[in-house]
Formats: structure tokens, C-alpha cells, sequence
């Protein structure tokens, strides 16, 4: 049976923007997480003159089995580690280091140029963990296990071990 009625349209609805606005705050948050992963590190990193003085104390800092490995972290970014032995020999503890890292290219020219502060290994089991040379200065006769990381390595570098420099020695 008709009873003429007809039926009545849904009446308009508001939109639920709760969806769209968890999207968007989880966009941005990746979207940051991004940022830093491929930042990390690299605001230590600074250029200093190929041709800059060696500090005073360099001398007394002897640096001997260096090595180089490479990774890949979650981003796909290659990650390019320098590894190493470094002894006091002077009279002083050291606080900090900072190296310089000159990367060449088949021709000798410095293609990267890259200083930055020094890490001792801290741990290696189960993954390698470092920390500052001021958390565990190196007193005179004392040795210790270094790491450089580089989040990005130019692509003229010729694949050879780069030039190693201590720039800067802090003691006490």
C-alpha cells in the first residue's frame, strides 16, 4: 500500500574529521622521524681546511688499525664507519678530539672534507655503542678503540682509507 507518503531524505551530516586529522599528525610525525634519522650526526660534521695546523698534542696521539666498514640503515642510507686504535703517549688526559677525514677521489683531490668529534667504543656486544671522549678520558700510556660515522660519503671517493688528522685536542 501507498500511503503518498514519500520517504524523507537523510538530513545532511557533518563530516567526521577525526580520521583525516590522525592521518595527518601521523604523516608529520613520520615525516620528522625521517628528518632526524637522516640528520643525525651530521650537525657535529664540519669543514675544516685541508691545509689546517695539526694541534700541538696531535703528536703525542698515536692512531694505529684503522678500518673501514659500511652499513645500510632502515632508510636505505648508507652508513660508512672508521674505525681505530688511538694511545696517549704525551703526559696529559685528554678530554676530546676532534678528526678531520679527507676523502680523495682517483685523481688525489680531496673530494670530502669532514671534522668531526672523536667516539670511543664503549661496547661491542651486541652492537657497538659509542660515547664521547669527555665520558672516559684517555689518560697518559692509556689506549682506546675509536669510531667515525658518516652518514653519506661522496660519490667521486676513490674507495681507499681516507687521510686521518687530529685538528683539535682538548686535555687536563
Amino acid at each position: 500500500m501507498d500511503s503518498g507518503l514519500q520517504p524523507t531524505p537523510d538530513a545532511p551530516r557533518d563530516r567526521n574529521w577525526l580520521p583525516v586529522a590522525i592521518a595527518a599528525v601521523s604523516v608529520a610525525i613520520i615525516a620528522a622521524i625521517i628528518v632526524f634519522a637522516f640528520q643525525h650526526g651530521r650537525s657535529a660534521a664540519k669543514a675544516t681546511p685541508a691545509n689546517a695546523p695539526l694541534d700541538l698534542y696531535a703528536a703525542s696521539l698515536q692512531i694505529s688499525n684503522l678500518a673501514m666498514s659500511q652499513s645500510t640503515n632502515y632508510l636505505g642510507a648508507r652508513i660508512t664507519y672508521l674505525t681505530g686504535h688511538i694511545v696517549n703517549t704525551g703526559g696529559r688526559a685528554v678530554t676530546g678530539i676532534s678528526a678531520q677525514v679527507l676523502f680523495r677521489d682517483y685523481t688525489n683531490l680531496v673530494t670530502q672534507n669532514t671534522t668531526q668529534p672523536m667516539n670511543f667504543i664503549r661496547t661491542r656486544q651486541p652492537y657497538i655503542d659509542v660515547e664521547p671522549v669527555s665520558a672516559a678520558p684517555l689518560t697518559p700510556g692509556q689506549g682506546r678503540d675509536f669510531r667515525l660515522v658518516f652518514d653519506g660519503v661522496s660519490p667521486q671517493w676513490n674507495g681507499r682509507m681516507p687521510e686521518l688528522r687530529i685538528i683539535s685536542v682538548q686535555t687536563r
